[in-house]
């Protein structure tokens, strides 16, 4: 079964389970993924600051994921 993440899940756990993961936040518009503050952030509070659709940035994620 594919990895899959939430909304709830910490941007940092994203990245350290997948590093593709940062490319599908970055052309999301999501250009701080380098930042320190934003590990500690989940995917919904991180797209809520940027003005994201958590729902669309979280099924891109889960689709790259399932694809692997």
């Amino acid at each position: 079964m594919a990895a899959q993440v939430t909304k709830d899940t910490l941007i940092g756990e994203m990245l350290q389970q997948d590093m593709g993961i940062a490319a599908i936040l970055m052309a999301a518009g999501m250009h701080c993924v380098g930042c320190p503050s934003s590990a500690m952030e989940s995917l919904e509070e991180a797209c809520m600051v940027h003005g994201m659709n958590s729902e669309e940035v979280l099924s891109a994620i889960n689709d790259y994921l399932a694809g692997k």
